[in-house]
């Protein structure tokens, strides 16, 4: 019973992200269209991002963020010529 629960959690977590994804990728691409630079953008949505992470958790999780999306970045993750979505 806990495998299906852990399950359940899992595809609802996916399902949370995904739908984040697209409504980050229509704010982005609303602001690339008013002819907002893409840096200017990252910068904004990350500092966004962290503050409302600290706000709802703390510091440490904020940290914690980085440290994995660190990771992430250095493992190509994000690499557009290789992007696993």
């Amino acid at each position: 019973m806990e495998q299906g629960l852990n399950d359940i959690d899992r595809l609802l977590r996916e399902e949370k992200r995904l739908s984040a994804v697209e409504s980050y990728e229509d704010a982005w691409a609303e602001g690339r269209a008013a002819g907002i630079e893409a840096d200017i953008m990252a910068e904004a949505a990350i500092a966004t991002a962290l503050g409302e992470l600290i706000r709802s958790s703390d510091e440490s999780g904020a940290l914690a963020l980085l440290e994995r999306m660190r990771d992430r970045l250095i493992a190509g993750e994000f690499d557009s010529e290789i992007r696993i979505h």
